[in-house]
């Protein structure tokens, strides 16, 4: 009968490539989860400035579409002067209760046009965010 000198080795994982494998692992899920809160955050930021723009938008249409028959606004129907919206804080649809401030700035361009620039304003935390849109207009749609 032949003696065997070395044992034949067995197969399977050690305790300490477990722990090691363990550890890798952890590390991974750690930061797929510290990843998932960036995503999250950068999607609710994504979605309120998506928002401000439509509101900023919205108030621009309202005053390009502006009467320009009265004589007291000139050719343009657009008085200048800063205004702001009568039902700050406003939501996404412009009603009162949201989180956003609108307010707008009409001056005058040229002698039949004007430039107006809306500001829509929120605040995250302690951290304020603007959305800015400008545009030249002469009222009445134009």
């Amino acid at each position: 009968m032949p003696i065997k000198k070395d044992r034949v080795r067995e197969r399977g994982f050690t305790l300490l490539e477990v722990l090691i494998a363990i550890s890798i692992f952890s590390i991974g899920v750690l930061a797929v989860a510290a990843m998932q809160g960036t995503a999250t955050r950068g999607n609710r930021l994504g979605n309120e400035l998506t928002r401000a723009t439509v509101l900023a938008q919205q108030q621009i249409e309202v005053l390009k579409s502006a009467d320009t028959s009265h004589p007291a606004t000139l050719a343009t129907g657009l008085p200048t002067g800063n205004y702001n919206d009568p039902n700050n804080p406003i939501d996404e649809t412009g009603q009162n209760g949201g989180i956003f401030t609108r307010s707008w700035v009409v001056a005058v361009n040229t002698t039949f046009s004007r430039l107006v620039t809306v500001t829509v304003s929120w605040t995250i935390g302690t951290k304020t965010y603007n959305v800015v849109l400008s545009t030249v207009t002469r009222g009445g749609g134009s």
